[in-house]
């Protein structure tokens, strides 16, 4: 295991001279071993890092700005060297054990020192952190997770010193015992600032839900600082847990911990004590909520029925009230129109009925709204064609051209509207066949509204030969309009000599009727100037050819 890593770059002075400390006593001792007479390669190793070490020690005494911060990083390289070589000489017993116990012991003192020192630097820091302003507090959290990561490596040091020591025989019960009660401590130490930081962050995520545009720079900061300590806090938390399970310590709860702070799935999760941890938490969690909030939530949800209840009677009113209102012969409003208002006045009473339950149980109206006008947008884009022909609907609302019940042709379908709404229009052919057409096809075409005015005009021919009197069919004619009891008397039908056509006299006979007895008219004064033009002798040319033939004799030869 690595003692020091690159990231240690810029610590302060102090930690530096208790290398250095440390770093010396290791020459001191390489120093007096030097009379040795014969040496392995693995001491010459080590002797070789620990003069590599005073050397570096002594030029950083007098070094000063970036080649200081190089020097520092070179030495706390070389100290992992040192420590690479006591590893590799502790497993392959290359070097005799009373100097491996030197030397073990040299680095456990250097860790316990190192450890004292950064335990009251990272006191001194986080003091001084929330005492900052916020935008000094990111730069101040930089250092403090340099210190932090720093010392959970000299934590795992330490245990690994205890592990080398056991390793070469030397009784470390007592020492791992303390370590371990160390190790318990500051689990409960760590994993309690894991709960505080993660409760702020909830706390001020809250705060951000609700509060102003003013105050919300100031509050993103705030949780930016609260997250990050939150996690420098899990990580030291996840080092311990390492060590701890060497130790035959119980961690469920801090894993359990872990998992509710990060939401990280891991193997840990594998674990039946952590399972069993996670689900007894969260089972105490939810009666306490029950407890706690249920009271509150259940009469926010009688004052949500109640509301909604309400809507329904209000937006049942208000559409008999607009019922009422817009079938008035005053206002004139096509069918369409009228049930258009009706709609439109229920629905409009629901949304805001809607809108007001659900600021009643506390739901923030601005998210929603805002994600409305957003899914409203991308709908739009979805949505182009239906969008026009509601476009078309609302301008054949505003004109009217045409209304339910009218006979009309529109988008090259002719027949009875059945039914109409903003997207589109139902026709019945007259041979009873239902098609429904887009309104944007109807508004961009041409449309004939057979039934808008009540009164129409029957426009007929008929034609008689060049043989018959003239006088007398017209005399024919007019009797036949004027007796029919659905001809209107004004305006007056119009029965004229109208085409001297080549092989017939052509009459046209112009009646006026109520729109509903146009085909009534049509089809009675057809059969009837049929039948009084066979009484009155009177023909009725139709297309006819003769054809001559001439014989021709053949001349004798």
């Amino acid at each position: 295991m690595r003692l020091l890593s690159h990231r240690c770059i810029g610590l302060p002075k102090g930690i530096v001279f208790v290398l250095l400390a440390a770093m010396l006593s290791f020459s001191v001792f390489a120093a007096q071993e030097v009379t040795e007479p014969v040496k392995s390669e693995a001491q010459l190793n080590i002797e070789t890092i620990n003069s590599d070490l005073k050397d570096l020690s002594d030029a950083l005494m007098n070094a000063s700005g970036e080649e200081k911060d190089a020097l520092q990083l070179k030495l706390f390289q070389k100290n992992e060297d040192l420590r690479s070589a006591l590893s590799a000489a502790i497993n392959r017993d290359s070097i005799p054990k009373n100097e491996l116990v030197r030397q073990v012991e040299m680095q456990q003192k250097y860790s316990q020192n190192a450890s004292v020192f950064l335990e009251e630097k990272i006191k001194t820091l986080s003091e001084k952190i929330n005492t900052a302003k916020e935008e000094e507090r990111l730069t101040l959290l930089n250092d403090y997770q340099e210190l932090q990561h720093y010392l959970d490596t000299i934590i795992e040091a330490n245990w690994q010193n205890i592990q080398w020591l056991k390793q070469l025989g030397v009784d470390e019960t007592l020492a791992e015992q303390t370590f371990s009660e160390l190790v318990s401590k500051r689990l409960r130490l760590i994993s309690a600032s894991v709960e505080y930081f993660n409760q702020q962050v909830s706390v001020v995520g809250k705060q951000l839900t609700v509060s102003p545009e003013s105050e919300k720079s100031s509050l993103q900061l705030t949780h930016l600082v609260m997250k990050q300590r939150m996690n420098i806090a899990v990580d030291s938390l996840n080092s311990l847990i390492s060590i701890a399970e060497q130790l035959n310590i119980d961690t469920s709860e801090y894993k359990r911990l872990i998992f509710e702070v990060t939401g990280s799935i891991t193997q840990d999760l594998l674990d039946g004590q952590v399972l069993l941890s996670i689900l007894s938490n969260w089972s105490t969690n939810i009666w306490d909520w029950i407890a706690n909030n249920a009271p509150q939530h259940l009469f926010q949800l009688f004052v949500f029925a109640l509301l909604i209840l309400a809507t329904s009677m209000v937006a049942k009113l208000t559409r008999k009230v607009v019922s009422k209102t817009v079938i008035s012969k005053n206002l004139k409003l096509s069918q369409l129109m009228q049930e258009f208002f009706i709609n439109m006045s229920g629905n409009v009473v629901w949304v805001i009925g809607i809108l007001v339950s659900l600021s009643q149980v506390g739901l923030n109206l601005a998210p929603v709204l805002t994600g409305f006008g957003i899914a409203g947008v991308i709908i739009g884009f979805a949505l182009q064609d239906t969008l026009s022909n509601f476009a078309a609907g609302m301008m054949l609302l505003i004109y009217r051209p045409f209304d339910v019940g009218d006979f009309v042709f529109a988008g090259g379908v002719d027949g009875k509207v059945s039914h109409m709404s903003l997207v589109n229009t139902t026709i019945k052919t007259f041979d009873n066949q239902i098609i429904i057409i887009p309104n944007s096809k109807i508004w961009g075409d041409v449309i004939k509204n057979v039934t808008h005015e009540r009164v129409r005009r029957v426009d007929m021919v008929f034609g008689i030969g060049y043989s018959d009197d003239l006088l007398k069919a017209e005399q024919v004619l007019t009797d036949i309009v004027t007796s029919h009891p659905l001809v209107l008397r004004s305006p007056e039908p119009n029965i004229k000599v109208h085409t001297l056509n080549t092989s017939s006299v052509d009459f046209i006979v112009r009646p006026w009727v109520k729109t509903d007895d146009y085909w009534d008219v049509y089809w009675d004064v057809t059969k009837e100037v049929k039948l009084r033009f066979d009484q009155e002798g009177i023909s009725i040319p139709f297309p006819q050819q003769d054809v001559h033939l001439h014989m021709v004799k053949e001349q004798e030869g």
